[in-house]
């Protein structure tokens, strides 16, 4: 089975170490100052020479609440108001991006992320989809991945209505825990109902897909309490679920400091719960995508990777790879060709930029032939488990046993260990690797020993 996992628990405590996430190679640390507005626009002209489809996710970075736990680029304010400058800096920043692609250019993939992208108006959601409809070529025939995140406390029937109408097809619910006594410790109150209700409003209105995030090791969580959160939210049906571990890096992400740190599992408690879910989840049928992820056998991760056009990049898996990705809004990250670049994270630098009539891009990279080798590679092994050198070789007229000779010792140890398969002409990672397929794919990050490993989460 493609989706086998044999859980050893020996191989996990052995390669359970902090590591990259790999949405892209090389990873955000190795962005720097030298990218700005200039290289997106040189990139975006070769995108419009080749025509490439695209791909835009949009940041809206507003909460009304915060989470103790979140790691990601936020505002938290409780002034609605504030979302009225952001959008006008954000209609501003699409219609200088728009002008340097051909309308010809059609949006295959949308994603409004954040934050809470339903903190938006519904007058503010109609604007935003009128101007960007204005100046990127979005598709109105239903055909493409049109996605949005949603906050369950924050959205309602009326609102799942118009986003249908604004031609939304795909919802991603943050849930983390249903539990009231860990809900309590991570200051997100939201009752199975209220989830319940916009799952079953998107079922109504014919959204193409439900997706439903997870999260273990959160403070007085148990490995029985977090069995009957998974059992609920299978109940639920979603079409697809993430399941993301914890990571407790409050030096990184100050909202964590509110977290009682002699509350968080201990880590032989959060195997447990990983170990539990993964069995109730295979049991229930959802099949083992990678990286933290599953999705019911026909859905379309699922058939992608059975067919081998799987892709991984900064918003996760995904099956339009091809598509150059353009981010919109305060830091996000676009990748067009072999350019990686992003946005100022600061909002009011963000702003600044773009009342000045200058894109907000900040940081990014080049690709050079190395980083396009071990690109290729680590996409190969996170997305389809297996790697044929034939087609390395082939692709960037190397020799692979040659140019990936020091690590090949490591490579052996790990087959000998069980994780993978390994000769002169594959590699394939076994039902025991996994899980650990960060692990492996570590091996090919050449920047690995330049960076702090402990900024990373752990791969369990």
């Amino acid at each position: 089975m493609l989706d086998a996992i044999r859980w050893d628990a020996n191989l996990i405590r052995r390669y359970d170490h902090p590591g990259p996430r790999y949405t892209s190679y090389p990873t955000a640390l190795q962005f720097h100052s030298q990218v700005g507005p200039f290289d997106l626009l040189h990139a975006l002209r070769d995108s419009r020479r080749a025509l490439r489809p695209l791909s835009l996710y949009v940041h809206v970075p507003f909460c009304a609440n915060i989470c103790y736990y979140c790691g990601c680029n936020k505002v938290i304010t409780k002034d609605r108001g504030r979302s009225q400058p952001y959008l006008e800096r954000l209609e501003r920043e699409i219609e200088l991006l728009g002008r340097h692609l051909d309308s010809r250019q059609r949006v295959e993939q949308l994603h409004l992320g954040g934050g809470t992208p339903t903190f938006l108006s519904h007058d503010e959601l109609r604007r935003l989809m009128e101007h960007l409809r204005k100046h990127f070529q979005l598709l109105d025939d239903d055909s493409g991945d049109y996605g949005i995140e949603i906050d369950p406390r924050e959205a309602d029937w009326p609102t799942m209505g118009l986003l249908r109408e604004l031609g939304f097809n795909r919802v991603s619910l943050g849930v983390q825990d249903l539990d009231p006594h860990v809900q309590r410790a991570i200051n997100r109150l939201q009752s199975l109902e209220q989830t319940r209700a916009i799952v079953e409003a998107a079922r109504t209105l014919q959204f193409r897909s439900v997706s439903i995030d997870l999260i273990y090791g959160l403070p007085r969580q148990t490995p029985e309490s977090f069995a009957r959160t998974v059992s609920e939210v299978i109940a639920l049906q979603p079409d697809r679920l993430s399941l993301f571990n914890y990571a407790h890096l409050p030096e990184r992400f100050p909202p964590q400091r509110r977290i009682n740190p002699d509350e968080l599992p201990a880590p032989a408690d959060k195997l447990a719960m990983l170990q539990g879910s993964i069995e109730q989840l295979t049991t229930a049928g959802y099949r083992y995508i990678g990286m933290d992820h599953f999705a019911l056998p026909d859905d379309e991760l699922a058939t992608a990777q059975e067919d081998g056009s799987l892709q991984r990049n900064f918003q996760g898996y995904t099956t339009h790879g091809h598509c150059d990705l353009l981010g919109l809004g305060v830091s996000a990250i676009s990748q067009i060709g072999d350019l990686y670049c992003q946005n100022s994270s600061d909002l009011s630098n963000y702003q600044q930029s773009l009342d000045n009539t200058q894109l907000a891009t900040l940081r990014g990279l080049h690709c050079n032939a190395d980083d396009r080798i071990r690109r290729a590679v680590i996409q190969q092994l996170i997305c389809q488990f297996q790697l044929e050198f034939a087609e390395i070789e082939e692709l960037f007229n190397i020799d692979f046993y040659a140019y990936f000779a020091p690590i090949w010792p490591q490579l052996e140890q790990m087959a000998r260990d069980g994780l993978i398969e390994l000769d002169m002409r594959h590699i394939a990672v076994l039902p025991a690797g996994r899980l650990l397929v960060r692990s492996l794919c570590m091996l090919f990050d050449h920047y690995l020993e330049q960076q702090n490993l402990q900024r990373f989460s752990r791969v369990i």
